[in-house]
């Protein structure tokens, strides 16, 4: 019987980084280290999909530059709404650099709504892009806090307010409307927290926030989404007004759409 020391498995390959550059109009550019690739191609594929070829985007890798080749999604390459998250070779990718400088403070030129793509790292370290397609779009910008109340402002795209403009307060089935103005392309209006807020508040509760900009619209989400920022959930926290048994406060989601949450 051999007393050598078994040989120890290799260590597993350190997974691919990616570094990329977003830029103002919708494209994402990305740059990898040249690698033994069996196929020499960029997955994006939507989390939570159906496995379908909507649910897939395969981006040619091209020579750029000496040991980097380079992927490109063109603004003009449609990519539903969602998470997707990046592959090479069945292998997911880790995030190196990501330039997002141009989306900060972004003024789209679509007359019809918004298409945004957020490159971002994933809570395991991976890389993934969010994608957000809203036609027409209501970006959500200051919220002014007062006693009882928060007004919220924005910005309309593809669409104007007009005549029966209202806000909608979405809960479950139940929905409080209010009051809409703007102009030039702007949206206003008051939500009032003892409206939602019917005693008893025994838990927590999340009411969305929609726009219908005139009575025969369609409600559009009120989200903000035109910068940088891909989750806006733990990062843009409010002040919380104490009402008669509750808290209320204006919050955003994980998909940076804006609610109230009222709590006990």
């Amino acid at each position: 019987m051999s007393d050598a020391a078994p040989t120890p498995a290799p260590a597993p390959a350190a997974p691919p980084r990616v570094d990329c550059v977003a830029d103002s109009a919708g494209g994402i550019t990305f740059d990898i280290v040249v690698l033994d690739t069996a196929e020499p191609v960029l997955v994006l594929r939507r989390r939570g999909g159906s496995g379908g070829t909507a649910d897939e985007t395969r981006l040619p890798l091209t020579p750029a530059g000496e040991g980097h080749m380079r992927a490109v999604l063109p603004n003009t390459m449609e990519l539903a709404e969602g998470r997707w998250d990046v592959f090479l070779d069945e292998r997911a990718v880790e995030p190196g650099v990501r330039d997002l400088r141009a989306l900060v403070d972004r003024v789209p030129d679509e007359e019809g709504g918004v298409a945004v793509r957020v490159p971002y790292p994933t809570a395991d370290g991976r890389l993934a892009v969010r994608s957000w397609v809203r036609l027409p779009h209501a970006e959500a910008g200051d919220i002014v806090l007062g006693e009882g109340v928060c007004t919220v402002e924005g910005t309309l795209y593809g669409a104007e307010t007009a005549a029966g403009a209202v806000a909608e307060v979405r809960r479950g089935g139940t929905v409080h409307r209010v009051p809409a103005g703007g102009e030039k392309g702007g949206f206003a209006f008051t939500v009032a927290y003892d409206a939602l807020a019917e005693p008893p508040v025994a838990a927590e509760q999340l009411w969305e926030l929609w726009l219908r900009p005139d009575a025969s619209s369609e409600p559009v989400r009120v989200s903000r989404v035109l910068d940088d920022v891909w989750d806006r959930k733990n990062v843009f926290v409010y002040p919380a007004h104490q009402g008669e048994g509750y808290r209320a406060a204006p919050c955003y989601t994980t998909d940076n759409d804006l609610c109230v949450r009222i709590t006990p």
